[in-house]
């Protein structure tokens, strides 16, 4: 898919609602709140659960140690980062987390601001719409950033037979990039940077190269490694820290003595410290996003 972007103004007449689902459900208008809430806090901060992370070089968590949710029929998340997880923000990042949306279902329209937002399909396809004029289907492979300036409103369904599960990241816009228009911009993998890494392939989703246009700070970069194979995760710059979010697949992370095995959803944390990190997927490929941030882990950091 090639690469496009959009802007406009107001929502125009011609943004229907297709299907004709309730306008707000609960969780849409607490949203509201939390954006307002944004605008007025520390947008670099970082706020964490007391004593949760370490001042370690490399830390393991299991998928586990964060909250999985069923707040409603048709959908399942996953909060790594957000929600109801310990790492409530991470620098300028708000959440990153999985949503898995049940066929014919979604969230209907809905406002955000002072955010943008990037959504990761994993699979399946969902569809967007949004009041620059927006809208389309977004598949596997394919990442959507959303700029909500001032106001932006959405939605997001699930219009197929099949489900669709999807990572989701909210930041903090920059603050002198927030008096611009609301946007989106979408790209395919043919769009994505893509080099060998290893056994594995890499994508440059944000930074590195990617068209994408960030109005944040931190880099992001996809990996999938085949069934046996072996790969080095590159370590945080001076200044960054790593978290990193296994989407899918089994295997095993050795660093300086430690080598916690893997699985979806697991979480590593990382400093420049740690240096190269190699990872051997297991039977099954293995699947996972590199955020590199503005550091957020405790200072002292000992490998």
């Amino acid at each position: 898919m090639t690469a496009t972007s959009g802007y406009a103004r107001k929502r125009p007449s011609s943004c229907a609602s297709p299907p004709r689902w309730p306008r707000r459900l609960p969780w849409q208008i607490n949203r509201t709140w939390q954006n307002e809430s944004i605008m007025n806090t520390d947008i670099y901060g970082s706020a964490i659960a007391p004593d949760f992370i370490a001042p370690k070089a490399f830390q393991h968590f299991p998928a586990e140690t964060f909250p999985s949710i069923h707040p409603i029929h048709w959908l399942h998340s996953h909060f790594a980062v957000g929600g109801w997880s310990p790492l409530q923000r991470l620098s300028g990042m708000l959440t990153a987390h999985m949503t898995r949306i049940a066929p014919r279902n979604g969230f209907t329209w809905h406002p955000h601001r002072g955010l943008e937002i990037y959504t990761w399909v994993l699979e399946g396809t969902l569809y967007h719409e949004d009041t620059t004029g927006g809208k389309g289907e977004i598949g596997p492979g394919e990442l959507q950033r959303m700029f909500s300036g001032d106001w932006i409103e959405h939605q997001e369904l699930n219009l197929r037979d099949e489900p669709a599960r999807v990572i989701q990241i909210w930041f903090a816009a920059e603050i002198q990039h927030r008096g611009l228009e609301p946007h989106y911009q979408q790209a395919g993998p043919a769009d994505l940077p893509m080099r060998k890494t290893g056994d594995g392939t890499l994508w440059e989703l944000i930074g590195g190269g990617s068209p994408m246009e960030p109005h944040m700070r931190g880099r992001l970069t996809a990996s999938s490694l085949p069934a046996g194979g072996q790969t080095t995760v590159e370590p945080p710059l001076p200044g960054e820290d790593l978290f990193l979010y296994v989407t899918d697949g089994t295997g095993t992370a050795k660093q300086n003595g430690n080598a916690p095995d893997l699985k979806q959803y697991d979480v590593i944390l990382g400093t420049p410290e740690m240096g190269a990190v190699s990872v051997t997927a297991g039977e099954e490929a293995l699947h996972y996003l590199s955020f590199y941030l503005p550091a957020f882990i405790p200072e002292s950091p000992q490998a």
